[in-house]
């Protein structure tokens, strides 16, 4: 059976038993909205490798000394008035009881000073700066650390050390901070998502000029919550990550609107072109609008499953759970969708006198100026994006820099206290060396002489179980790559001594992070890559027009990975607009996850297009009449879509973290490059510089691909 029939006769089926369709949806959809709560507070922050050097240092920290392991850790910090230095009469005990408090109000953590240990390692060269080091245990929830360095402020809240205050920063004070700074004029999850509604549907109405424009609105109250009831018994017996809640809230309202918006504009077309009766309309619109619909959602299912190539459980998780959100929303568009088209939709739509069924005559004529110019129009668009190809080309991966994080308060206060004594921000970020075996001494003196190290502190009762536990601190930022390669210098030095010593800490972890998703990437670009191109060759039944497909989709990817460095690594844009320095760095998942996603989504746009380029093909065999058709047909829905997109991701960017800031400006601002520069510009050129060969498929693949081999060979199409 063709997809067309099989399609068909879905939608047959499911208009003959409305009722029973409608009622499932309607029981599925409370069931999920009761289940969102637990289904998040089931998803975890857990980014570990097991098997790596770090994961076992950090497992076993944790397990024999209850704290530290991947958490940073906290730091109190004070500059003492000029005069004064931690010699002073009375400054060691003031700061031992300030650091003492911070311990009572963090149950169970793990704290080292000058004034406990007696090591200048704490101290700056003038004296007068002197900071403690916080090792907190891992306790669960969406912000580890943070509210442990928020009670640890309360706790030195107007306490002084020489009459000087004492800050509290470090990762999770300065995250804490940032989050805090923005909530008080940010948005909780629910009123991002609300935000984004809202938008999506002024442009929906916009589009469809009647209360036509809830339907796909509709469709999206149903299909998220229905995915938070699909994640939440995956939750349970894995761990999935806690991205997976933003992307099913903000990805999966775009996702689905789009879906239900191409099937909502292609019935309107078949009611205004004569099909029929309103059941006929459906079922041709879901014949060819279902059908992309359905060709679209795999996709993105099949970038985000190709996930699990990585060895690295927070992706694997992460491509299991993200590929529902597409699959749900495919599922609502093909099936709900109809009912409502069926029962309501000739109603929604009574005061709509517009004549969708014909091509816009912008979007025509924007196409039929690309056409002439087709040469121009590509080397121009592919020269801007050539350029952010070229700014992705210099990604650092790396947590953010600590002056990113957050812009005031005790936090910030402390962080500029350390660098301004020339301390620096190695304390934030420092590796933590487990010595299983073999004389402690001997090792932190060789960890001394690495370059790179600042210091290396060694307190005596860190010493449990047999082991021994030492802090190295490093120069500069643990997490930049010069930390990185400090890191790599430990663990060479740690290997050519006797006996056993591992190293860990939240910055080991994330270099490891980064070897063993990067190790892999080729393999998971290749994967995504041979995948669609099979299922777009069956849906084009040609081999060019899914190459070229999957081509413009890398180039999409790498166009976003660069607005991405150029705003945040650079900070051309994020201090202008949220009020975020440079980062310096990109978080080492986010890459991968931003490709993952994208790749999938504007896949989207070209089923969209190509689908009526294929479709104008098959009736006219003209080329050029296929691109101007296509482009006329899908301009102001697929622009609309990214419109939508755009302000999902807007949202997003409105929410607390620098993290998720970046990862909306590099969705959103990849989905409106690729909606513009891309589709509307290099995708029709390219069409048309290629001409017949575009719709070449020889028999052979033909018979593999089990597609009807009608792809047009070169040579049967007129000049």
């Amino acid at each position: 059976m063709s997809n067309r029939n099989a399609m068909t006769t879905l939608t047959t089926w499911v208009l003959r038993h409305r009722k029973l369709v409608a009622g499932v949806w309607i029981v599925l959809a409370i069931a999920g909205i009761a289940a969102m709560k637990p289904a998040g507070d089931a998803l975890s922050t857990s980014f570990t490798i097991p098997g790596s050097e770090a994961f076992t240092a950090n497992t076993r920290i944790a397990e024999t000394y209850g704290n530290g392991g991947d958490v940073a850790p906290l730091v109190p910090v004070v500059t003492l008035p000029k005069g004064t230095t931690v010699d002073s009469p009375g400054v060691a005990r003031e700061l031992r009881a300030a650091v003492d408090r911070v311990r009572a109000a963090v149950p169970g953590a793990r704290a080292a000073s000058y004034a406990s240990t007696g090591d200048r390692a704490f101290v700056s060269r003038d004296g007068r700066t002197t900071f403690a080091l916080v090792s907190m245990p891992e306790r669960p929830g969406d912000q580890p650390g943070q509210a442990e360095a928020l009670a640890a402020q309360a706790a030195l809240a107007g306490v002084t050390v020489a009459g000087a205050p004492v800050h509290v920063t470090g990762l999770n004070a300065l995250r804490a901070a940032a989050a805090h700074d923005r909530q008080a004029g940010g948005a909780s999850l629910a009123v991002e998502a609300l935000i984004a509604g809202v938008g999506a549907l002024l442009v929906l109405a916009f589009v469809f000029a009647s209360w036509m424009a809830i339907v796909p609105l509709l469709m999206a109250i149903v299909a998220i919550p229905v995915t938070f009831l699909l994640v939440w018994p995956l939750a349970t017996l894995t761990d999935v990550s806690v991205i997976v809640k933003f992307l099913a809230a903000l990805i999966g309202l775009a996702i689905a609107i789009d879906y239900a918006l191409l099937v909502v504009v292609r019935w309107r077309e078949e009611r205004l072109g004569g099909t029929g009766s309103n059941e006929a309309a459906i079922v041709r619109a879901m014949e060819h609008a279902g059908r992309a619909v359905v060709f679209s959602g795999s996709t993105v299912a099949i970038s985000l499953l190709a996930l699990v190539a990585l060895p690295v459980p927070f992706l694997r998780s992460l491509g299991i759970a993200g590929m529902l959100i597409p699959l749900v929303s495919v599922a609502v568009a093909v099936t709900l969708l109809p009912v409502v088209l069926a029962t309501i939709g000739p109603r929604l739509d009574r005061r709509h006198t517009g004549r969708t069924d014909r091509a816009s005559r912008g979007w025509s004529a924007w196409a039929r100026m690309i056409v002439r110019h087709r040469g121009v129009a590509a080397i121009l668009s592919t020269a801007a994006l050539g350029a952010l190809v070229f700014a992705a080309s210099t990604i650092q991966l790396g947590s953010p820099r600590a002056d990113s994080l957050a812009q005031g308060g005790a936090a910030r206060a402390g962080l500029d206290q350390l660098v301004d004594s020339g301390v620096g921000t190695g304390p934030l970020s420092p590796f933590d060396t487990l010595v299983r075996s073999g004389d402690p001494a001997v090792v932190a003196a060789a960890l001394r002489r690495i370059e790179g190290v600042r210091s290396v502190v060694a307190p005596k009762d860190w010493r449990r179980g047999g082991t021994a536990l030492l802090t190295v601190i490093p120069a500069g930022d643990g997490n930049s790559p010069e930390g990185r390669a400090t890191l790599d210098r430990i663990r060479t030095a740690t290997g050519d001594l006797p006996g056993d010593a591992v190293t860990g800490g939240e910055a080991a972890q994330s270099a490891d992070f980064l070897d063993a998703v990067y190790g892999n990437f080729l393999l998971v670009i290749a994967l995504i890559s041979g995948l669609t191109f099979v299922l777009l060759a069956r849906a084009f039944r040609s081999l060019i027009l899914p190459l070229k497909a999957v081509l413009l989709n890398l180039l999409s990817v790498g166009a976003a990975w660069g607005l991405m460095v150029v705003v945040w690594q650079h900070g051309f844009g994020s201090e202008a607009i949220w009020g975020i320095g440079a980062t310096g760095s990109i978080n080492v998942e986010m890459p991968i996850v931003v490709f993952a996603f994208l790749f999938g989504i504007s896949m989207d746009y070209q089923v969209f297009i190509l689908s009526r380029m294929r479709e104008a093909y098959d009736r006219t065999g003209s080329t050029e009449t296929a691109v101007v058709e296509g482009i006329g047909r899908t301009g102001r829905l697929v622009t609309s879509a990214a419109l939508i997109l755009g302000l999902a991701f807007a949202a997003m960017s409105a929410g607390p973290g620098t993290e998720a800031k970046m990862l909306a400006t590099a969705l959103g601002g990849g989905i409106l490059l690729d909606a513009t520069l891309i589709r509307g510009v290099l995708a029709p050129a390219a069409v048309a510089l290629l001409g017949r060969w575009n719709w070449w498929l020889p028999h052979r693949p033909a018979r593999l691909l089990r597609v009807d081999a009608s792809g047009v060979a070169p040579e049967a199409e007129a000049a």
